[in-house]
């Protein structure tokens, strides 16, 4: 495969593929493992991540790229075979998660900044080194309308920290894929998430600008605008892709290869309709896929659910889950198929 950063972000949305999210950090994903009674331990993580990657069908036709935690890219299979190498053989690119997670930002009580630029370019010339070709920073934008949560600090600050993580994952040869989350936690109506989402996002490509980041070998990984969970709505898919498309054509420049949705809390299937009522209202100038992490892997982790037995049952369930995205990557899906499973 090229080693050209604009090769490397166009065949991570090539196609209808999209990314699976296998980048949770250890206290996270013991809080999965603890729904299905599971015990979160190196080799059941390895376990349960293998025989996702291990997923032939999934992995070569529907999944693009793995974004991995530290300890993954390091782990070895049951067999000894690196688990990267598993993931290059299925033809998907290994990626990794370099931040070090959201710290309440001073002063500005409710608002987060994102840490880890510090050794950040020593530490992406290891990641390349073990084989990863893009890289994944989340910064997390909380809205608290009655608190005046998020502040344009809050935006400015972690705007600049994606850009400056961007061009140090440039630098590395590594494609930086920048997520800005605005989060769907809140209280708020769906119209706010777009204001807070446009806020953010015109921010970041001044930010991108700024630092010279060559967007073309960029990945954007957004929230969809959508109503706070706590507000009681549920959207229609359709008014998701309106406001969802209208917000990128307004502050997404043309020479964004592609952009990959995170899940953030949406159920399996509410994740897979949205995105497509997104492109079924395409063409679009930008290709628009998944990253999910939840939403590609509820269904195998408890099929799954720690027996050795259940591995055939697991990777069944992430093949569907990672088979109905891929049909809305391309506006393809149908409620339908998802009985038909």
């Amino acid at each position: 495969m090229s080693e050209r950063l604009e090769d490397i972000a166009a065949a991570m949305v090539a196609d209808g593929k999209g990314l699976l999210a296998a980048d949770e950090s250890s206290g996270t994903i013991k809080k999965r493992f603890d729904v299905i009674g599971v015990e979160s331990t190196a080799d059941n993580r390895r376990d349960y991540r293998e025989m996702m990657f291990r997923a032939k069908e999934a992995m070569t036709k529907y999944i693009s790229g793995v974004i991995l935690y530290d300890e993954t890219i390091r782990q070895k299979a049951a067999d000894g075979t690196p688990l990267v190498d598993i993931i290059k053989a299925s033809g998907a690119i290994p990626g990794i998660k370099v931040d070090a997670g959201a710290k309440p930002l001073a002063a500005f009580p409710g608002d987060t900044i994102t840490e880890g630029l510090d050794g950040l370019r020593e530490r992406l010339a290891e990641y390349y080194k073990l084989g990863a070709r893009f890289a994944k920073w989340r910064a997390v934008i909380d809205i608290d309308v009655a608190k005046g949560v998020p502040s344009a600090t809050s935006i400015g600050s972690n705007a600049h920290a994606l850009a400056r993580y961007a061009a140090l994952c440039q630098e590395a040869g590594i494609v930086p894929i920048v997520e800005p989350e605005v989060l769907m936690d809140g209280a708020h109506g769906i119209d706010t998430c777009y204001e807070v989402s446009k806020a953010t996002l015109l921010k970041l490509y001044g930010e991108l600008y700024a630092a010279r980041v060559v967007l073309e070998g960029t990945i954007l990984k957004p929230n969809m605008v959508i109503s706070g969970k706590k507000s009681g709505k549920v959207d229609s898919p359709e008014e998701v892709a309106e406001k969802t498309i209208k917000l990128f054509r307004e502050t997404v420049p043309l020479a964004v290869p592609g952009i990959a949705f995170l899940s953030g809390g949406q159920s399996d299937e509410e994740a897979t309709a949205n995105l497509n009522a997104i492109n079924a209202t395409g063409p679009h100038p930008w290709k628009l896929t998944f990253s999910y992490g939840r939403a590609l892997q509820a269904a195998p982790q408890k099929a799954w659910s720690g027996k050795a037995e259940n591995v055939p049952a697991g990777q069944a369930a992430f093949t569907h889950r990672a088979q109905m995205n891929h049909l809305a990557a391309l506006g393809k899906w149908r409620p339908a198929l998802e009985k038909a499973a």
